[in-house]
Order: C-alpha cells, then structure tokens, then sequence
C-alpha cells in the first residue's frame, strides 16, 4: 500500500510540474506572437515583401538544422508518401505565406490594432469555416457569438469608414489554414518544414533577384537589419516549438484561454506604443468582439466540462492552432 501511494503522489507530483511547465510554454509562446509588431517594425528599409521572403527561407534553414540535430527526419516520411497530405500542405503553404505577409505589410502601414481583430474573431471565423467544410454543428451560444462578431464588422467598418479587410483576410487565411492543418493531421515541425520548403525556392528567386537590381537590404545595410532579417527563421520557429511543448501538457480549455493573450498584446501595442488612432465607434467594435469571446469562451469551457469523461485530454490542440 505504502509504495501504491508513494508512486501514486510522484505521479500527482510530475503531473503538476508537466501542467506548470506546460503553461509557461504556453504563455512564452503566445507573448512573443504578441511582440511580432515589435520585431517587423524594426526591419525597414526591408520592403514587406522581402521580410517575408527572408522569413520562409530562414524559418526553412532553422527548421533544417534543427531537424538534423534532434535526428528527427524520419518524420517527414509519412507525409512525403501522402500524396493527399502534400496537396493539402500545399494549399497551407498559400494560406500561411497571405496570412504572414499581410500581417507584416499590416505593421508596416500602422494598421497593427486592425491586425489583433483579426485575430480576435479568427476562433469565431474558424467554427464558422468549421461549420461549411467539416460538417460541423454550431451550438446556440456560439451561434450568438458569431452573430456578434458580425455586428462587430459592421460597427468597425464604420468606424474605418471602409472594410476591415485587413482584419477579414487575416482572419479567413488563417481559419482555412487552421482546418487544412487540422483535416491533414501531420506534425507540426515536418508539417512546417513542408510548408517553407514549397514557398522558400520562390522567396529565394525574389531575393536574388533583389540582389541582382541592387534592392535587396539583406547584407547590404547594416549589420543589425541583417541579423534581424535573418533572425526571422528563429522567430518564426522558437513560438512553434514552445506553442506545441504547451499542447501536450496542458488541456484544450487552457489553451483556448491563452490564445487571446496574442492580439490583446498586439491590440494595446498599437494603441500605446505606436500611436494609432482608436475612435469611441472603433471601441465599441472591440467591445462587441470581446463580448463575443467571453461568450464564445464561456460556452467552450461548459461543453468541456460536459465532454470531459469522453475526452483525452492531454493531445495536440486540434482546435487551437499557433497564430502568425
């Protein structure tokens, strides 16, 4: 009995230490997607289009040395033999590379709030996409929310006096993206690598042609631009890896609750620090879509705790994907 318990508490012991570590993954992940207007604001004279080249091609070569060294290419295997898995990661690799450039073109032009919309109702854009192309039901709570969430596109485009077609694009690119990740079901790391690997030929072709016509600032301005551009592999990969060490240790309804944390830090970089303009109609477009997630949230949590002897609960977040 004694060395039943003993075994019992060192369980209970790991479990609470892999849950804490598990959050602080979480929460470092989430964070340094939030402080992504901090570093692409930092590389001009870079055209967007060129950090985002930089960005494929780099976040391939960290991605190679990294596989190398853990000795982890065996799990590209399966995917390569998948026909239906290149296909879809193909099409990921579309989605992800529109979402990636918009957004930094987003900061680039001061539209870094219209940005954290985006990412604000992308989990309600995500079970509305879910809703047409998986076949699956909407309960009444998330219902209102997205109807909440519209209202809210209809107040912000008032208050832009245009569209928030920033905030849709990004929200959609990024919606499709999470369900051809989901419906491809491949690890993130090759699923990742895959996804550089069919865009990164082209970004270097753009580059060298940069290179060619003397516009390329990548080694040819100053010596911290051209490890910022570089940086952008690391940057891109490190909120991967620790975005995925937190979805094995802590549960869906964590996870869920964490992702705000990346356009509520977004959202208050652009009011506070780089001075946007957030009008009393463009506040109240928020509101609503805070409102939105407090009631989307609420209702996951409450399904959750339904669902939850039914349940595994310590796997990959099907429904939370990694942000930008």
């Amino acid at each position: 009995m004694s060395t039943q318990a003993g075994n019992s508490e060192a369980a209970s012991v790991e479990a609470a230490s892999q849950h804490r570590l598990g959050l602080i993954f979480g929460v470092a992940a989430y964070s340094l997607w939030g402080l992504f207007p901090l570093y692409w604001s930092r590389l001009e004279p870079a055209t967007p289009l060129e950090i985002l080249c930089d960005r494929f091609v780099w976040s391939l070569v960290f991605l190679v040395i990294l596989m190398t060294v853990t000795r982890t290419w065996s799990r590209l295997s399966p995917v390569l033999a998948s026909r239906r898995s290149m296909l879809l990661l193909a099409v990921a690799s579309v989605l992800i590379g529109i979402n990636w450039g918009l957004y930094i073109w987003a900061v680039a032009n001061k539209h870094v709030v219209e940005g954290a919309l985006g990412y604000f109702i992308n989990p309600l854009v995500l079970v509305v996409v879910g809703t047409v192309f998986l076949g699956e039901k909407l309960r009444t709570l998330q219902w209102v929310a997205v109807g909440l969430a519209v209202l809210a596109v209809v107040v912000t485009t008032i208050g832009y006096g245009r569209l928030p077609w920033i905030a849709l694009i990004l929200a959609f690119s990024f919606a499709g993206y999470g369900v051809i990740k989901k419906v491809a079901d491949v690890d993130p790391i090759a699923s990742l690598t895959i996804e550089t690997t069919y865009v990164s030929p082209l970004c270097l072709g753009y580059l060298v042609w940069l290179a060619s016509s003397n516009s390329l600032v990548f080694g040819h301005s100053s010596t911290r631009e051209t490890l910022l551009l570089a940086g952008a592999g690391v940057v891109t990969a490190v909120p991967l890896l620790l975005f995925s060490g937190a979805a094995i240790r802590i549960p869906l309804s964590t996870m869920g609750l964490l992702q705000y944390l990346t356009p509520s830090i977004q959202f208050f970089l652009g009011i506070f620090l780089m001075n946007e303009h957030m009008s009393p109609v463009l506040l109240t477009g928020f509101l609503i879509v805070w409102a939105a997630l407090a009631l989307f949230t609420f209702d996951s949590l409450r399904h959750g705790q339904r669902t939850r002897s039914m349940r595994t609960p310590h796997t990959i977040a099907d429904d939370v994907e990694a942000p930008i």
